[in-house]
């Protein structure tokens, strides 16, 4: 197929499941466009490997005043600002020459902000890949996010977020999530449930692979943007909460927290001796290989934490938050160790401590679970049936 693919940032190893979805796309046989918005403070620096795969890439800058004002002319009307936030006259003028130039069979819109993107693609059939319902994300930063510009946000754009995600199948005829919990929160909203698929996340299983490197028996690791609200509320949990409960039976743990852009309260982090802080890596996996284990402590979320799907893959074992696990069918206690509260999170990571053969088994059962169940290719293919049933119906934005 000629799949015309917009985002509303550039695919990247950050922005994960765009960048491995079209490389599936590609890697199937068929033919893909991307044409994408470059917000501030994306680098594109992936932009070689997508120019490598696509037969075409097509970038537009979007800088910050225009962010702004977007946002500003959002206030008075009724769709979310996170929406508004990717309006581009220079992008709708992109997208139609390219329809006028090129016959697409379909187009691949993500996320919530590219979904004003879709406005310029009249006569494609169009699925959407919402990937998360952010509504569902604004309830949980209401109710557990650490910062209050995370809270204001969500209390400005909750009910509009909830007005238009209700409207979401009336919109496009096809739509993706990548968890149930998420499915079932666009339902509750109004969207039709027999157009709405769940297409989990996978893992590049070739690049997320164990390593032969020594680990360190007494290192923890926790990887993502920590910039991100939620990382910066997972870390004040495992700090505050769970670490001293595993320092007072030992104390020479070590955790490293691995990932770009750390907030000041992470940064502080690192005057204690048991705790490193990296900023940003160019590659996450010797990190997961040299640490005795990953913990993923999210207190709130919405969709697959892809942080525990990378350390499963390379055979890491994992402790997690229930919140970490609810999108995956692995199994707790095999698969990876699953705790409700700090006593049963610290409980787990001292028995992984203690115990190489614990590490070993639970490490190698992650790996297994998710060269069976989180693959690529097999969301590329769930994709592919979404575009041959949008194909038959048109929509209308």
């Amino acid at each position: 197929m000629k799949i015309l693919f917009v985002t509303p940032y550039i695919p990247s190893l950050v922005r994960v499941r765009p960048y491995n979805i079209l490389r599936a796309l590609v890697e199937r046989g068929h033919q893909v466009t991307l044409a994408a918005l470059q917000p501030p403070g994306d680098e594109g620096e992936s932009l070689d490997s997508l120019r490598s795969w696509c037969t075409a890439v097509h970038v537009i800058p979007h800088n910050r005043s225009r962010t702004l004002i977007n946002g500003l002319m959002a206030l008075p009307g009724i769709l979310p600002v996170q929406m508004a936030y990717s309006r581009s006259p220079e992008f709708d003028h992109l997208a139609q020459n390219l329809i006028a130039r090129q016959s697409y069979d379909v187009a691949h819109v993500e996320h919530l902000r590219g979904a004003v993107l879709a406005q310029s693609l009249a006569g494609l059939p169009i699925v959407f890949d919402s990937v998360d319902s952010i509504s569902l994300l604004f309830e949980k930063v209401l109710k557990d996010a650490p910062s209050l510009k995370s809270r204001m946000m969500a209390t400005l754009d909750l009910k509009r977020t909830k007005y238009f995600e209700g409207s979401l199948t009336r919109r496009f005829v096809e739509v993706a999530v990548t968890s149930e919990v998420d499915r079932q929160a666009l339902i509750a909203l109004g969207s039709g449930e027999n157009c709405i698929t769940v297409i989990p996340n996978g893992v590049d299983l070739n690049y997320f692979q164990p390593q032969n490197i020594k680990r360190d028996p007494l290192r923890l690791v926790f990887t993502g943007k920590m910039s991100y609200h939620a990382n910066i509320a997972a870390i004040e949990d495992l700090v505050e909460k769970i670490l001293p409960l595993v320092w007072k039976e030992q104390p020479s743990a070590h955790l490293e927290i691995v990932g770009k852009d750390p907030a000041p309260v992470i940064q502080m982090l690192g005057q204690s001796p048991n705790i490193t802080v990296t900023g940003y890596v160019p590659d996450m996996r010797p990190y997961l290989a040299q640490a005795a284990l990953a913990v993923s402590t999210v207190r709130y979320g919405v969709g697959i934490q892809n942080k525990v799907l990378e350390a499963m893959s390379m055979g890491t074992p994992v402790v997690c938050s229930t919140q970490a696990s609810s999108a995956l069918r692995a199994t707790h206690g095999r698969d990876l160790l699953v705790g409700d509260t700090p006593e049963q999170i610290a409980k787990h990571i001292l028995d992984l401590l203690k115990s190489p053969e614990k590490r070993e088994a639970v490490g190698q059962a992650g790996r297994q679970y998710v060269e069976q169940h989180q693959t690529w290719d097999s969301a590329a293919a769930l994709f592919e049936t979404l575009y041959h049933k949008a194909q038959r119906v048109k929509t209308t934005i």
